[in-house]
Protein backbone atom coordinates (compact mmCIF):
# COMPACT_ATOMS: atom_id res chain seq x y z
CA UNK A 1 0.00 0.00 0.00
CA UNK A 2 1.16 3.56 -1.13
CA UNK A 3 -0.38 6.17 0.81
CA UNK A 4 0.49 10.28 -0.17
CA UNK A 5 -0.06 12.77 2.78
CA UNK A 6 -0.47 16.47 2.07
CA UNK A 7 -0.26 18.06 5.94
CA UNK A 8 2.57 14.92 6.86
CA UNK A 9 4.75 17.62 8.86
CA UNK A 10 1.50 18.61 11.02
CA UNK A 11 0.70 17.56 14.79
CA UNK A 12 -1.15 14.66 13.10
CA UNK A 13 0.51 14.28 9.75
CA UNK A 14 3.77 13.14 11.56
CA UNK A 15 2.09 10.78 13.75
CA UNK A 16 0.45 8.85 11.05
CA UNK A 17 3.23 8.83 9.13
CA UNK A 18 4.88 6.81 11.81
CA UNK A 19 2.00 4.47 12.26
CA UNK A 20 2.30 3.86 8.54
CA UNK A 21 5.58 3.16 8.06
CA UNK A 22 5.37 0.83 10.99
CA UNK A 23 3.63 -1.63 9.56
CA UNK A 24 5.06 -1.50 6.21
CA UNK A 25 3.00 1.16 4.41
CA UNK A 26 5.22 3.10 1.63
CA UNK A 27 4.47 6.89 2.59
CA UNK A 28 4.89 10.15 0.60
CA UNK A 29 4.65 13.12 2.44
CA UNK A 30 4.69 16.80 0.16
CA UNK A 31 6.38 19.70 1.64
CA UNK A 32 6.71 23.07 1.00
CA UNK A 33 10.32 23.70 3.52
CA UNK A 34 13.05 22.19 4.01
CA UNK A 35 12.39 21.91 7.73
CA UNK A 36 9.20 20.15 6.91
CA UNK A 37 11.01 17.47 4.57
CA UNK A 38 13.46 16.77 7.50
CA UNK A 39 10.36 15.63 9.97
CA UNK A 40 8.80 13.60 7.65
CA UNK A 41 12.27 11.86 6.87
CA UNK A 42 12.71 11.60 10.54
CA UNK A 43 9.59 9.19 10.49
CA UNK A 44 10.18 7.09 7.57
CA UNK A 45 8.41 8.26 4.82
CA UNK A 46 9.76 9.58 1.73
CA UNK A 47 9.52 13.57 1.40
CA UNK A 48 7.78 15.18 -1.96
CA UNK A 49 8.26 18.92 -2.41
CA UNK A 50 5.02 20.96 -3.65
CA UNK A 51 3.02 23.59 -2.98
CA UNK A 52 -0.70 22.99 -2.13
CA UNK A 53 -1.50 26.48 -3.31
CA UNK A 54 1.51 27.07 -6.27
CA UNK A 55 0.62 23.56 -7.67
CA UNK A 56 -1.17 23.21 -10.46
CA UNK A 57 -3.84 20.07 -10.63
CA UNK A 58 -1.98 18.42 -12.99
CA UNK A 59 1.72 18.94 -11.16
CA UNK A 60 -0.23 17.03 -8.04
CA UNK A 61 -1.74 14.38 -10.08
CA UNK A 62 1.68 13.75 -11.39
CA UNK A 63 2.78 13.27 -7.51
CA UNK A 64 -0.45 11.22 -6.25
CA UNK A 65 -0.09 8.73 -9.59
CA UNK A 66 0.63 5.21 -8.29
CA UNK A 67 -0.53 6.08 -4.78
CA UNK A 68 -3.33 3.92 -3.21
CA UNK A 69 -4.63 6.92 -1.06
CA UNK A 70 -4.45 10.47 -0.54
CA UNK A 71 -4.66 11.65 3.37
CA UNK A 72 -5.08 15.20 3.94
CA UNK A 73 -4.21 17.12 7.23
CA UNK A 74 -2.84 20.03 5.82
CA UNK A 75 -4.21 23.77 7.24
CA UNK A 76 -3.48 27.01 7.65
CA UNK A 77 -3.25 27.27 11.07
CA UNK A 78 -4.33 30.98 12.22
CA UNK A 79 -2.46 32.79 9.03
CA UNK A 80 -4.65 34.32 7.64
CA UNK A 81 -7.97 34.52 6.18
CA UNK A 82 -6.87 34.42 2.56
CA UNK A 83 -4.43 31.08 3.75
CA UNK A 84 -7.56 29.79 5.12
CA UNK A 85 -9.00 29.65 1.71
CA UNK A 86 -6.20 28.68 -0.02
CA UNK A 87 -5.00 25.81 1.87
CA UNK A 88 -8.23 24.38 3.45
CA UNK A 89 -11.12 25.38 1.16
CA UNK A 90 -9.47 25.52 -2.38
CA UNK A 91 -7.05 22.69 -1.22
CA UNK A 92 -9.09 20.50 -0.80
CA UNK A 93 -10.97 21.37 -3.59
CA UNK A 94 -7.46 20.81 -5.89
CA UNK A 95 -6.33 17.78 -4.39
CA UNK A 96 -9.58 15.87 -4.99
CA UNK A 97 -9.52 17.01 -8.25
CA UNK A 98 -6.03 15.63 -8.85
CA UNK A 99 -6.48 12.45 -6.84
CA UNK A 100 -9.00 11.64 -9.54
CA UNK A 101 -7.28 12.50 -12.56
CA UNK A 102 -4.34 9.93 -10.99
CA UNK A 103 -6.51 7.14 -10.50
CA UNK A 104 -6.57 7.22 -6.86
CA UNK A 105 -10.06 6.72 -5.37
CA UNK A 106 -9.50 6.76 -1.76
CA UNK A 107 -9.12 10.08 -0.01
CA UNK A 108 -9.17 10.87 3.82
CA UNK A 109 -9.75 14.43 5.19
CA UNK A 110 -9.30 15.26 8.27
CA UNK A 111 -11.87 18.10 9.08
CA UNK A 112 -12.67 20.24 12.28
CA UNK A 113 -15.73 19.36 14.87
CA UNK A 114 -18.80 21.29 13.91
CA UNK A 115 -19.40 22.69 17.74
CA UNK A 116 -15.56 24.15 18.07
CA UNK A 117 -15.35 26.93 19.44
CA UNK A 118 -18.61 28.00 20.23
CA UNK A 119 -19.51 30.02 22.45
CA UNK A 120 -15.77 31.32 22.96
CA UNK A 121 -13.91 34.57 21.94
CA UNK A 122 -12.60 33.23 18.71
CA UNK A 123 -13.28 36.07 16.53
CA UNK A 124 -14.64 36.38 12.50
CA UNK A 125 -11.25 34.86 11.90
CA UNK A 126 -12.52 31.23 13.12
CA UNK A 127 -15.88 31.35 11.95
CA UNK A 128 -14.20 32.04 8.60
CA UNK A 129 -12.16 28.74 9.16
CA UNK A 130 -15.31 27.01 10.25
CA UNK A 131 -17.25 28.01 7.41
CA UNK A 132 -13.94 27.18 4.99
CA UNK A 133 -13.72 23.65 6.21
CA UNK A 134 -17.40 22.85 5.69
CA UNK A 135 -17.66 23.50 2.57
CA UNK A 136 -14.95 21.89 1.73
CA UNK A 137 -16.18 18.78 3.41
CA UNK A 138 -19.19 19.89 0.86
CA UNK A 139 -17.52 19.40 -2.06
CA UNK A 140 -15.62 16.14 -1.33
CA UNK A 141 -18.69 14.49 -0.22
CA UNK A 142 -19.88 15.31 -3.88
CA UNK A 143 -17.03 13.51 -4.90
CA UNK A 144 -17.07 9.93 -6.94
CA UNK A 145 -14.01 9.22 -4.75
CA UNK A 146 -14.08 6.83 -1.65
CA UNK A 147 -14.03 9.61 0.77
CA UNK A 148 -13.38 9.78 4.31
CA UNK A 149 -14.53 12.72 6.31
CA UNK A 150 -12.41 12.88 10.09
CA UNK A 151 -13.80 15.39 11.97
CA UNK A 152 -11.76 15.41 15.67
CA UNK A 153 -12.63 17.19 18.50
CA UNK A 154 -10.22 20.08 19.85
CA UNK A 155 -6.71 18.40 19.77
CA UNK A 156 -4.60 17.60 22.68
CA UNK A 157 -1.03 16.68 22.71
CA UNK A 158 -1.44 14.57 25.79
CA UNK A 159 -0.74 10.81 24.77
CA UNK A 160 -3.29 9.09 23.43
CA UNK A 161 -5.28 6.33 25.21
CA UNK A 162 -5.66 3.54 22.19
CA UNK A 163 -9.36 4.76 22.97
CA UNK A 164 -12.22 6.93 21.08
CA UNK A 165 -15.62 7.81 20.74
CA UNK A 166 -16.22 7.48 16.64
CA UNK A 167 -19.49 8.10 15.04
CA UNK A 168 -21.91 10.48 12.79
CA UNK A 169 -22.51 12.88 15.47
CA UNK A 170 -21.27 12.91 18.87
CA UNK A 171 -21.04 15.59 21.76
CA UNK A 172 -17.83 17.81 21.99
CA UNK A 173 -15.42 17.04 23.38
CA UNK A 174 -10.90 16.77 23.42
CA UNK A 175 -9.34 14.14 21.76
CA UNK A 176 -5.44 13.24 21.38
CA UNK A 177 -3.39 14.09 18.18
CA UNK A 178 -1.88 10.39 18.80
CA UNK A 179 -5.31 8.49 18.86
CA UNK A 180 -6.80 10.66 15.95
CA UNK A 181 -3.15 9.17 13.98
CA UNK A 182 -4.65 5.86 14.97
CA UNK A 183 -7.73 6.29 13.81
CA UNK A 184 -7.07 7.57 10.38
CA UNK A 185 -4.26 4.19 10.49
CA UNK A 186 -7.09 1.93 11.10
CA UNK A 187 -9.60 3.73 8.38
CA UNK A 188 -6.47 3.23 5.92
CA UNK A 189 -6.96 -0.28 6.36
CA UNK A 190 -10.16 -0.70 6.33
CA UNK A 191 -11.11 -0.09 2.88
CA UNK A 192 -14.88 -0.36 3.23
CA UNK A 193 -15.08 2.27 5.66
CA UNK A 194 -15.74 5.18 3.15
CA UNK A 195 -18.18 8.23 2.31
CA UNK A 196 -18.69 8.82 5.49
CA UNK A 197 -18.99 11.55 8.26
CA UNK A 198 -16.67 10.79 11.38
CA UNK A 199 -16.77 12.87 15.02
CA UNK A 200 -13.69 11.42 16.57
CA UNK A 201 -13.77 12.53 20.58
CA UNK A 202 -11.60 10.95 23.53
CA UNK A 203 -13.51 7.58 24.46
CA UNK A 204 -13.39 3.96 25.57
CA UNK A 205 -13.75 1.54 22.41
CA UNK A 206 -10.46 0.30 21.23
CA UNK A 207 -9.68 2.31 17.90
CA UNK A 208 -9.73 -1.32 15.84
CA UNK A 209 -12.94 -1.48 17.66
CA UNK A 210 -14.33 1.90 16.78
CA UNK A 211 -13.31 1.41 12.81
CA UNK A 212 -14.53 -1.74 12.41
CA UNK A 213 -18.52 -0.73 14.44
CA UNK A 214 -18.87 2.17 11.38
CA UNK A 215 -18.27 -0.37 8.55
CA UNK A 216 -21.97 0.02 6.94
CA UNK A 217 -23.53 -3.65 8.24
CA UNK A 218 -24.16 -4.53 4.34
CA UNK A 219 -20.57 -4.11 3.52
CA UNK A 220 -19.72 -6.52 6.50
CA UNK A 221 -21.09 -9.71 4.58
Amino acid sequence: MKVFQIGAAGGVGRRLSALLVARGVEVSGMHRAGAQAATIAEQGATPVAGDLVADSVDELAAKLAGHDAVVFSAGAHGTGRDQTSAIDGEGVVKAAAAAAQAGVSRFLLVSVFPEAGRGGELGEGFEHYVRVKKDADAHLAATDLDWLIVRPGTLVDSPGTGTVAARAALEYGDVPRDDVAAFLDAALAQPRLNRSVVELTAGPTPVADAVAALVPRAARR
